[in-house]
């Protein structure tokens, strides 16, 4: 087979790819291609900049996917009993507290920076999973559907957050209208219409009420793949309809969508950076809040519910295997930067929040990368490919 067909056709491609990507743009925000890079991000697009579309538009199609990928776990997959559903939404909750207080500790001296306990709350679904998508086959399907979930509810929960916490003001005639839209997209649903045009034209309404609302409209891509239908067939079809439209969005989203959002926003600029910076209360409170906090937060929720037997410990996993995907939630990164920008005005706490956001992402991120790689490989029966490690 031709060496390029094979990546390109292997599990980690779409990891790999994200990856390269982001170390492109952060390279180029670094060096004298730094405005080329600028120029790029900030260059309109038809009615809204380059940065825009891929943060709003493209990746609210990867939401879209990841949510249609969490609805088929949900019905017949790692997530189709309510014990198995509630792990992973009572661990983002305690993966989003946890990191909030230690923030909050860390800088409870300092009033003019609490405003960014939220920060390290957030954990980056792109990055998380590209880490557990390179390592393919070595992590249990279980815990890959266990932190696509986990990642999913910490992004909804963020949203809201940023909506009570840091929006001035909400646009609540198109609130009302996202409301409408939902609605509408779950009556046809329910009366069992599966042909996807409606669909696509109601969720294309949906995005723009949800963006002019003043809410991230990413949530338009999580809210519409709720509303897929999973049962019922078109003619001459052989799959339902949410795997119609998985298969139509996998490979947009892995080699197109997501690698443009590492390229896109890793361009953090480094270079007024200090050691001394390192020992700043904003740097100290999102890093250990992210790197520490999270961990603590995820597996420490997951060990006490195991262990008292309240839910079941996932298929094939071992405490390694959930030790090492509580560190990758602690990749914050994109989403941690968004509510920075919201949290400071222009200045030295908002460039110390992003040295702390980048730093506690990649101890994150090399932390869990290492625990996962050299934990015990699961049995053979739970070797599979999942379309959740495809990062699509």
């Amino acid at each position: 087979m031709n060496p390029l067909l094979f990546f390109f056709q292997s599990a980690s491609a779409g990891g790999v790819l994200l990856f390269l990507a982001a170390i492109l743009g952060l390279v180029m925000a670094n060096t004298g291609l730094a405005p080329y890079y600028e120029h790029f991000l900030h260059a309109e697009l038809g009615p809204l900049p380059v940065h825009l579309w891929i943060n709003d538009v493209l990746m609210a199609i990867f939401f879209l996917q990841v949510g249609l990928e969490v609805k088929r776990e949900m019905i017949h997959g790692e997530l189709n009993t309510n014990a198995k559903r509630f792990l992973p939404g009572i661990g983002a909750f305690f993966g989003l507290i946890c990191p909030a207080i230690v923030y909050t500790i860390v800088n409870f001296s300092y009033p003019e920076y609490l405003s960014g306990w939220a920060i390290p709350t957030a954990t980056d679904i792109a990055f998380a999973i590209g880490i557990v998508s390179v390592l393919g086959s070595r992590v249990p399907i279980s815990m890959k559907v266990f932190l696509t979930t986990l990642a999913v509810m910490d992004d909804l929960m963020a949203i809201v957050i940023i909506a009570l916490f840091y929006t001035q003001e909400l646009a609540w005639m198109y609130l009302l209208g996202a409301a409408a839209v939902t609605a509408l997209l779950f009556y046809i649903n329910r009366i069992g219409y599966i042909r996807p045009i409606p669909y696509l034209m109601l969720g294309i309404v949906l995005w723009y009420c949800v963006f002019r609302s003043g809410l991230h409209a990413t949530l338009a891509g999580v809210i519409l793949a709720s509303a897929i239908p999973f049962r019922g067939m078109r003619e001459g079809r052989t799959v339902s309809p949410v795997q119609e439209w998985e298969h139509a969005l996998t490979n947009w989203v892995t080699f197109l969508i997501v690698p443009l959002f590492g390229f896109a926003n890793t361009g953090v600029y480094l270079g007024h950076f200090q050691i001394s910076d390192l020992f700043q209360p904003v740097v100290l409170g999102i890093a250990i809040g992210l790197f520490l906090g999270k961990q603590v937060g995820v597996f420490g929720t997951m060990y006490i519910l195991v262990k008292t037997k309240l839910v079941p410990m996932p298929a094939a996993a071992t405490w390694t295997h959930v030790y090492g995907i509580a560190l990758c939630c602690g990749i914050g990164f994109t989403m941690s930067l968004f509510v920075d920008l919201l949290a400071f005005p222009p200045g030295d706490a908002r460039e110390l929040a992003k040295v702390g956001i980048f730093l506690g992402s990649l101890l994150s991120g090399i932390a869990g990368y290492l625990v996962l790689r050299f934990a015990a490989t699961p049995h053979p029966q739970n070797l599979e490919a999942s379309p959740i490690t495809n990062v699509n």
